[in-house]
């Protein structure tokens, strides 16, 4: 894990070293505020990483790595304010501190400047191919995004549905974070389709392991309290596989908590996640997960390097789909 160590140090110095100065500063401050509350920044190390995959000088993809991160704040700027979330990463969230408009005029700029950074690796012969790559994901982030929205209005969501706007919304960003590190290094094109197909089957059991902890994760490692799915009535795989499973009366007593104003949000997720576990629930999205993790590993390990290379990479995607928060 030193190289991940490093790679993640490189990152974070060439973002420090690119923080907007540019005026006027309540276009930019906005900007600044949620690319500096950190989180996981997992989605431009995978972008190091997939260069370095390869022997390359993971410091040639940096530009490349930043487009991914500002992109990625400026979907959850947007995702912020379209889901009234008044925080994100445990602080106020942009629009928020600074207002509605500024959340949106700020995340506008946002894409824009991510294009400047993608176009940043200053390799013309590749910049067609880098503008395409980025634009498929980007458009299929936007489409994840809106079934998200669809399916709050729908009781007949389906978990292949639900599976299919998760590797939309989540696991096509880390796809291509590895796809765009490897073609900017000259990586074949076959293993650059096999390390997208890795990342969008780990971004599905990311999803599904983020999941099961809102339901059964530890709130003192988890950060927050248990429960936000359910209590936002959120067709989570947890609650589409409960619906699945449960009879005619458990179905309706599910359906009857929802809709009670009358007890606490806290019983409410107590009994619902009680149901969860007679159904056995928490095993079934475990073994879902698994399904998709033993997927993306057979991906990995078709890619034609040698096995020590794939060792961070590893270590990384263990670590992540082992965390409790």
């Amino acid at each position: 894990m030193l190289r991940v160590l490093f790679l993640q140090q490189l990152y974070q110095d060439f973002q420090s070293s690119h923080a907007f100065q540019d005026e006027p500063k309540a276009l930019y401050q906005p900007v600044n505020y949620i690319l500096e509350l950190g989180g996981k920044r997992m989605r431009p190390l995978l972008t190091l990483l997939a260069a370095d995959l390869f022997g390359a000088d993971p410091t040639r993809v940096l530009p490349v790595a930043h487009a991914i991160e500002v992109f990625h704040n400026f979907t959850l700027m947007h995702d912020d304010i379209m889901d009234h979330a008044p925080l994100r990463r445990g602080y106020p969230t942009a629009h928020t501190r600074f207002g509605l408009n500024a959340g949106i005029l700020s995340g506008d700029v946002m894409l824009i400047h991510a294009y400047q950074f993608l176009l940043g690796l200053n390799d013309p012969s590749k910049a067609q191919v880098l503008v395409e790559i980025f634009n498929e994901v980007a458009v299929e982030v936007c489409r994840g995004q809106q079934y998200d929205m669809d399916f709050e209005q729908r009781d007949d969501v389906t978990i292949d549905e639900y599976l299919y706007m998760i590797e939309l919304k989540t696991a096509a960003l880390l796809g291509g974070a590895l796809q765009l590190g490897a073609f900017a290094v000259g990586a074949p094109d076959r293993d650059i389709n096999l390390l997208k197909a890795f990342g969008r089957h780990i971004g599905v059991a990311f999803q599904l392991q983020d999941d099961i902890l809102d339901a059964f994760g530890d709130p003192e490692k988890f950060g927050k309290k248990p429960g936000g799915d359910i209590i936002q009535q959120k067709k989570t795989f947890l609650w589409l596989k409960a619906q699945q499973l449960a009879d005619a009366s458990t179905r309706l007593k599910l359906q009857g908590l929802l809709n009670d104003s009358a007890i606490s949000d806290e019983v409410k997720v107590a009994e619902v996640v009680a149901i969860f576990k007679l159904l056995e629930i928490p095993a079934l999205a475990a073994a879902e997960k698994s399904r998709f993790e033993t997927m993306a590993f057979e991906c990995l390990e078709a890619v034609n390097v040698p096995k020590n290379k794939k060792e961070d990479l590893l270590a990384l995607t263990y670590q992540l789909m082992g965390r409790e928060h």
